[in-house]
Protein backbone atom coordinates (compact mmCIF):
# COMPACT_ATOMS: atom_id res chain seq x y z
CA UNK A 1 0.00 0.00 0.00
CA UNK A 2 1.47 3.17 -0.98
CA UNK A 3 1.73 5.99 1.36
CA UNK A 4 -0.50 8.33 -0.47
CA UNK A 5 -3.38 5.64 0.26
CA UNK A 6 -3.00 5.76 3.31
CA UNK A 7 -2.82 9.49 3.99
CA UNK A 8 -6.37 9.90 1.94
CA UNK A 9 -7.88 6.85 4.28
CA UNK A 10 -6.50 7.56 7.56
CA UNK A 11 -8.90 11.09 8.12
CA UNK A 12 -11.72 8.69 7.01
CA UNK A 13 -11.17 5.61 8.26
CA UNK A 14 -13.32 6.17 11.81
CA UNK A 15 -12.90 10.07 12.23
CA UNK A 16 -14.68 10.18 15.45
CA UNK A 17 -13.62 13.59 17.22
CA UNK A 18 -10.03 14.12 17.65
CA UNK A 19 -9.51 17.24 18.20
CA UNK A 20 -13.07 18.60 18.44
CA UNK A 21 -15.51 19.44 21.13
CA UNK A 22 -18.68 18.42 20.17
CA UNK A 23 -19.13 14.25 20.27
CA UNK A 24 -18.52 13.07 16.61
CA UNK A 25 -17.48 16.23 14.70
CA UNK A 26 -14.47 14.22 13.33
CA UNK A 27 -16.55 11.67 12.38
CA UNK A 28 -19.30 14.33 11.02
CA UNK A 29 -16.39 16.29 8.89
CA UNK A 30 -14.85 13.75 7.38
CA UNK A 31 -17.72 11.43 6.21
CA UNK A 32 -20.49 14.47 5.71
CA UNK A 33 -19.69 14.97 1.86
CA UNK A 34 -21.86 18.24 1.30
CA UNK A 35 -21.03 20.00 4.95
CA UNK A 36 -24.70 20.57 6.22
CA UNK A 37 -23.90 18.53 9.52
CA UNK A 38 -25.36 15.33 8.74
CA UNK A 39 -24.31 11.84 7.15
CA UNK A 40 -26.91 10.12 5.19
CA UNK A 41 -26.51 6.65 3.79
CA UNK A 42 -25.44 7.89 0.38
CA UNK A 43 -22.61 10.08 1.92
CA UNK A 44 -21.40 7.28 4.00
CA UNK A 45 -21.53 4.50 0.93
CA UNK A 46 -19.33 6.88 -1.36
CA UNK A 47 -16.80 6.89 1.72
CA UNK A 48 -17.12 3.17 2.46
CA UNK A 49 -16.32 2.72 -1.15
CA UNK A 50 -13.18 5.28 -1.09
CA UNK A 51 -12.30 3.21 2.51
CA UNK A 52 -12.39 0.03 0.56
CA UNK A 53 -10.44 0.64 -2.42
CA UNK A 54 -7.55 2.38 -0.06
CA UNK A 55 -7.27 -1.00 2.01
CA UNK A 56 -7.53 -3.35 -1.17
CA UNK A 57 -3.72 -3.10 -1.58
CA UNK A 58 -3.45 -5.55 -4.15
CA UNK A 59 -6.48 -4.03 -5.96
CA UNK A 60 -7.73 -7.52 -6.20
CA UNK A 61 -11.77 -6.59 -4.92
CA UNK A 62 -10.98 -7.81 -1.53
CA UNK A 63 -9.86 -6.57 1.74
CA UNK A 64 -7.78 -9.83 2.97
CA UNK A 65 -6.65 -11.05 5.88
CA UNK A 66 -3.56 -8.91 5.66
CA UNK A 67 -4.80 -6.11 4.47
CA UNK A 68 -7.63 -6.23 7.15
CA UNK A 69 -4.68 -6.05 9.61
CA UNK A 70 -3.44 -3.16 8.28
CA UNK A 71 -7.05 -1.61 8.43
CA UNK A 72 -7.50 -2.78 12.11
CA UNK A 73 -4.37 -0.80 12.98
CA UNK A 74 -5.15 2.37 10.92
CA UNK A 75 -8.46 2.47 13.47
CA UNK A 76 -6.99 1.58 16.24
CA UNK A 77 -4.06 4.60 15.94
CA UNK A 78 -7.19 6.63 14.78
CA UNK A 79 -9.13 5.91 18.00
CA UNK A 80 -6.30 5.88 20.94
CA UNK A 81 -5.74 9.71 19.53
CA UNK A 82 -9.42 10.31 20.65
CA UNK A 83 -10.53 12.40 23.73
CA UNK A 84 -11.43 9.65 26.51
CA UNK A 85 -10.27 6.56 24.94
CA UNK A 86 -10.97 4.02 26.95
CA UNK A 87 -12.60 6.04 29.49
CA UNK A 88 -16.14 4.17 28.39
CA UNK A 89 -18.01 7.45 28.98
CA UNK A 90 -20.19 9.22 26.64
CA UNK A 91 -18.71 6.60 23.51
CA UNK A 92 -22.06 5.11 22.01
CA UNK A 93 -21.75 6.12 18.64
CA UNK A 94 -18.29 6.46 18.48
CA UNK A 95 -17.58 2.58 19.43
CA UNK A 96 -20.63 1.57 16.97
CA UNK A 97 -19.01 3.87 14.37
CA UNK A 98 -15.78 1.68 15.35
CA UNK A 99 -17.41 -1.75 15.51
CA UNK A 100 -18.75 -1.24 11.90
CA UNK A 101 -15.50 -1.11 10.61
CA UNK A 102 -14.73 -4.99 11.97
CA UNK A 103 -14.31 -7.92 9.44
CA UNK A 104 -16.57 -9.83 11.34
CA UNK A 105 -19.25 -7.11 10.78
CA UNK A 106 -18.31 -6.84 7.06
CA UNK A 107 -17.67 -10.20 5.75
CA UNK A 108 -20.86 -11.71 5.20
CA UNK A 109 -20.25 -14.50 3.48
CA UNK A 110 -17.71 -15.59 6.32
CA UNK A 111 -15.42 -16.35 4.19
CA UNK A 112 -12.40 -14.54 5.50
CA UNK A 113 -12.23 -11.60 3.61
CA UNK A 114 -14.59 -8.82 2.89
CA UNK A 115 -15.49 -7.50 -1.16
CA UNK A 116 -16.53 -3.87 -2.42
CA UNK A 117 -20.03 -5.17 -2.21
CA UNK A 118 -20.21 -6.91 1.14
CA UNK A 119 -18.28 -3.73 2.59
CA UNK A 120 -20.89 -0.96 0.59
CA UNK A 121 -23.67 -3.21 1.69
CA UNK A 122 -23.37 -3.34 5.50
CA UNK A 123 -23.75 0.64 5.34
CA UNK A 124 -27.42 0.83 6.05
CA UNK A 125 -26.60 -1.64 9.63
CA UNK A 126 -23.89 0.53 10.25
CA UNK A 127 -25.55 3.97 9.92
CA UNK A 128 -28.39 2.40 12.39
CA UNK A 129 -26.07 1.14 14.73
CA UNK A 130 -25.11 4.92 14.87
CA UNK A 131 -28.56 6.58 14.67
CA UNK A 132 -29.91 7.08 18.16
CA UNK A 133 -33.23 8.81 17.27
CA UNK A 134 -33.79 6.04 13.85
CA UNK A 135 -33.86 9.15 11.49
CA UNK A 136 -31.86 7.58 9.34
CA UNK A 137 -28.38 10.37 9.01
CA UNK A 138 -25.89 10.67 11.86
CA UNK A 139 -25.41 14.19 13.01
CA UNK A 140 -23.72 14.93 16.19
CA UNK A 141 -26.64 14.16 18.13
CA UNK A 142 -26.15 10.44 17.80
CA UNK A 143 -22.61 10.74 19.48
CA UNK A 144 -21.74 11.90 23.41
CA UNK A 145 -23.63 10.72 26.31
CA UNK A 146 -27.12 9.15 25.54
Amino acid sequence: MTLPRIAFALPLVLAAGTAFAAPGAHFIENWDLDSDGQVTLAEAEERRGDVFYTFDANEDGFIDGEEYKLFDEARANDMANEPGHGQGKGQGGIKNAEGGMHLAFNDTDGDGKVSRDEFVTRTKDWIAMMDRNTDGIVTSDDFGRQ
